[in-house]
């Protein structure tokens, strides 16, 4: 009868439980090889990481058991850079899967509050030139201030709009826009359009495009492939060469472009949440986009830092078949003549 009583106070409450903590492991203790490996960081990078994002992430709490920032920012490093189930990573963290869920929610907002440091477009002149100047280095062709290509994150099927996401593999997805400079450092990633979005929908109802369309530049442009439309702020290659000139120009052209589909590749490998070898992503589409504009600013991060990738991650190879050609489009004929002046110069 005693017995049935204290479990009786205890369901109801009458009896405090008390908190179970586990240990956390000291992640950091460990050497930059192995930290890469997992983290795709460093030591003294990962440091860093946790200085600027503990403000955000040192929540006021009355509790003595806080989990510590450093925890909090590994963890959500190791299921980008992994794809892995969130409940392995709580498991290895020593913390349960219902705080982990919330503490990648809350490490991603802060790291998308360093977006505007860490992703410019180059809108000044003294930004384009020095561009201009890599490009040309690279590969030869003049005038070059980005190379633009979109990419697939695949996820769950959602719940609202579920066929809008469906892309041409037939596979549920986010469309997303990446434009990088010849370095591979991106300048513009645009996250929130559904997988069956035409890549140049997304470029013209981008900030870039706008400003590109206004008039920002007045001197360079954009290499895009054929499945954007040819104006005078983005060049294309030329459908069915006729003539040693066009084909010199498609092969230089395909030269420099080449880099974002690099770009897109390291991107893909260092975080393989992002490619399908990773799984896909059960998540709804606006986190899905938060969890690509952040592995958008830690690309960066780890380029800014000339981070390796690790030894044993194969590239995946980006191959997205391209959309139909748009057509002609508003800016054609000036875009038309520029391509033309582009071939007499190469």
């Amino acid at each position: 009868m005693a017995l049935l009583a204290l479990l009786e106070d205890y369901a109801n409450g009458r009896i405090r439980r008390e908190r179970v903590f586990r240990d956390h492991d000291d992640f950091l203790a460990h050497d930059d090889d192995w930290l890469i490996s997992r983290f795709r960081f460093p030591r003294a990078v990962l440091l860093d990481l946790c200085a600027e994002l503990g403000p955000v992430l040192e929540r006021a709490t009355r509790r003595n058991h806080a989990i510590p920032v450093q925890i909090q920012v590994l963890t959500t490093l190791g299921f980008l850079a992994t794809g892995c189930f969130q409940r392995e990573l709580a498991d290895r963290s020593g913390i349960s899967q219902p705080s982990l869920s919330a503490i990648i929610s809350v490490v991603l907002n802060g790291i998308l509050n360093m977006v505007s440091r860490y992703i410019r477009f180059p809108y000044t002149v003294r930004e384009q030139a020095e561009i201009k100047t890599q490009f040309a280095a690279m590969s030869g062709f003049p005038n070059v201030i980005g190379a633009i290509d979109c990419t697939h994150v695949a996820i769950r099927a959602p719940s609202e709009n579920e066929f809008a996401y469906v892309n041409r593999k037939h596979v549920h997805s986010i469309n997303v826009q990446i434009i990088c400079d010849s370095n591979m450092t991106l300048t513009n990633i645009v996250a929130r359009w559904p997988g069956s979005t035409h890549d140049s929908f997304i470029l013209t109802h981008s900030s870039v495009g706008n400003r590109l369309n206004a008039g920002a530049v007045r001197d360079g442009w954009l290499l895009g492939d054929s499945g954007y439309p040819l104006r005078r702020g983005l060049l294309t290659p030329i459908l069915n060469p006729q003539s040693a000139e066009e084909t010199h120009y498609n092969e230089v052209h395909s030269r420099a472009r080449a880099v974002v589909e690099r770009a897109i590749g390291i991107l893909k490998c260092r975080w393989r949440a992002l490619d399908a070898s990773g799984g896909r992503l059960l998540y709804h589409p606006a986190k899905v986009c938060k969890i690509v504009r952040a592995c958008g600013v830690l690309h960066n991060i780890a380029l800014r830092n000339g981070i390796p990738l690790p030894p044993d991650l194969p590239l995946p190879q980006h191959y997205d078949p391209e959309p139909q050609p748009p057509g002609r489009q508003e800016g054609y004929q000036r875009g038309a003549r520029i391509r033309e002046d582009v071939m007499r110069r190469l």
